[in-house]
């Protein structure tokens, strides 16, 4: 693989990211996908899926899972829905990114993602210890299939998450690091938050924001890349010097409006070719 190749979030069937086809058109080398639906889940679809990607000529780099009933209408809403943190659905849930892990074992991939959610702030509660061995029989899980277990940044400021990382004590468990996201749930400065997280960065988003008046409380607002307050030329130095040479994988989710998102992500494409060039990468 090239040193920082392209690459954008993609759906197989439904769910977050844009269709396959999009990736084609704007002639991007990679991409992370989003894991269908548990019907579509089946070796069948992994071949189909599979050659398609051999036939445009593009990589899969990593499979996300995502779960029904999840929602990101607001912070509130997140913290009681989102990831396997919350114990109504966490059972169901675990359950099912095993087999989303055994899926990407069809795609012939080794790295598995999610967001995990609102990890306990009390470090010594059941609530937190339970999370931990939760997240530990995944990774557990991941191992025999030979793959990373990447936990998207977001719902935690990076020393917390590194704090859970080293309780988990799994060494196939690393950061998606996305910037945009410790900006629009308010925990933390995105470069400052890399810089800490440093070789746990295994996989990355492209995606900028602007912090909310009240950060932690309310959303901040997603922007087109090079339009918030990442500073998408900082970011890119930073990874640099962490000595992250994977994918610039770019997320923007506007799925009501596919045509404004397919613009929007050549855009990005375009200010990550500019700043690579700046820098003199690629």
């Amino acid at each position: 693989m090239d040193h920082w190749p392209i690459g954008v979030f993609t759906s197989i069937d439904a769910g977050f990211g844009v269709r396959l086809e999009v990736a084609d058109e704007l002639n991007v080398p990679t991409i992370q996908v989003h894991a269908p639906h548990h019907d579509t889940r089946s070796p069948e679809t992994a071949e189909k899926f599979l050659a398609k990607l051999e036939e445009l000529g593009i990589q899969l780099t990593a499979v996300f899972g995502g779960f029904d009933g999840e929602s990101y209408a607001d912070i509130p809403t997140v913290e009681k829905t989102v990831g396997l943190v919350p114990i109504a659905t966490r059972e169901a849930r675990l359950k099912e990114m095993f087999e989303i892990s055994d899926f990407a074992t069809h795609l012939k991939c080794d790295v598995v993602a999610l967001h995990l959610g609102f990890v306990p702030h009390d470090t010594s509660s059941s609530d937190y210890h339970d999370i931990v061995a939760c997240t530990r029989s995944l990774c557990q899980h991941c191992k025999k299939n030979n793959q990373n277990l990447h936990l998207e940044t977001g719902q935690e400021t990076a020393d917390a998450l590194i704090q859970f990382m080293d309780d988990v004590a799994c060494d196939n468990l690393f950061v998606n690091f996305d910037p945009a996201n410790m900006i629009l749930y308010g925990t933390g400065e995105p470069i400052e938050a890399l810089i800490k997280l440093g070789k746990r960065v295994r996989s990355i988003h492209c995606k900028d924001a602007k912090w909310a008046d009240k950060p932690g409380k309310e959303w901040g607002q997603e922007v087109p890349l090079g339009q918030g307050q990442v500073g998408i030329q900082k970011y890119l130095e930073t990874l640099r010097t962490i000595g992250y040479e994977g994918p610039l994988t770019i997320e923007r989710e506007i799925p009501q409006d596919p045509e404004r998102q397919k613009s929007e992500i050549g855009g990005a494409i375009e200010v990550l070719n500019t700043t690579k060039q700046a820098l003199s990468i690629g």
